[in-house]
């Protein structure tokens, strides 16, 4: 059992968001280029186990400018999936682990002693850190029309357009357009409630993702127009949950889905706060199905 060196890096300043650490699309971004090499070392293919499903990723530690990044990544057939692709990001220099991806394949049931087989040398256990804690496992299985979306209360947060540098080798876009979308898109998000610009520039806080599920639907290429509309999924004490909903603009087809547990964070002690509760009120009336 073997876990491969799959990615060394090094944060940017310029990959660096308005809190002061690594922007999530270059988190994916990292991911994604460390799932190319994985796939290479072991001969993972869509041919032998199907499409990914989902990409679930966990935050643990902040990344900041100057700081090392590593990757290693393995299959793990104890995963939330028929086959789990586990990728480790760790601050290369002191090793302490950043963010978790776990890349979901359903493969025909048949083929599981094959695939055991096959992959025998890149297998490790999956670790616990990278077992999904606030979002269900599986794909997001939405089916509704953006129309329908809007009537249960999402509303617009961003459009666009894919560009030549939004797509990977396969001319596609890649998972770091999607998560560009949505993060770009997701300051108007938080604007719906109380926890809008001027709340957070008076108390020093700011907004964070500590667990995200990208699932995509339909492919998107370059000249495509999209358009994405959001809503919240669920609010607790500390964090609350949306999903952003990806679609093509000029036939309204649903592209992909990323599902988001966020907090507000104090930005000195760099520590979650509770949501005033003002804000847990308001999320609790517009929640979609």
């Amino acid at each position: 059992m073997t876990i491969q060196s799959t990615l060394y890096s090094f944060v940017n300043r310029w990959e660096c968001d308005e809190n002061d650490h690594l922007n999530v699309q270059f988190y994916f971004s990292r991911f994604e280029e460390a799932d190319r090499q994985f796939r290479l070392m072991c001969g993972l293919s869509e041919t032998i186990v199907g499409a990914r499903r989902v990409r679930h990723v966990r935050y643990h530690k902040e990344l900041r400018t100057g700081d090392l990044v590593t990757i290693h990544s393995s299959v793990a057939f104890d995963g939330p999936h028929m086959l789990t692709v586990v990728h480790e990001m760790r601050d290369g220099a002191s090793g302490v682990l950043a963010a978790t991806a776990l890349d979901g394949y359903e493969p025909s049931p048949n083929s599981a002693k094959s695939l055991r087989q096959r992959f025998k040398d890149f297998q490790t256990p999956m670790i616990s850190d990278a077992a999904p804690r606030g979002i269900k496992s599986g794909p997001s299985g939405v089916r509704g029309t953006l129309q329908s979306l809007l009537g249960q209360g999402a509303e617009i947060c961003f459009r666009g357009t894919v560009m030549p540098r939004d797509v990977g080798p396969d001319g596609k876009a890649d998972d770091q357009y999607a998560l560009a979308c949505c993060t770009d898109g997701v300051a108007h998000v938080w604007q719906r409630t109380p926890m809008d610009l001027a709340y957070l520039t008076e108390n020093g806080y700011g907004r964070v993702a500590v667990e995200m599920k990208l699932t995509w639907s339909t492919p998107l290429k370059t000249g495509d127009a999209v358009v994405v509309a959001t809503g919240f999924t669920n609010v607790s004490a500390r964090t609350f949950s949306m999903r952003h909903h990806l679609y093509e603009s000029r036939t309204a087809r649903l592209a992909a889905t990323l599902d988001v547990v966020a907090l507000p964070m104090d930005l000195t002690l760099r520590k979650s706060v509770e949501l005033p509760e003002s804000a847990h009120a308001a999320i609790s009336k517009m929640l979609i199905d």
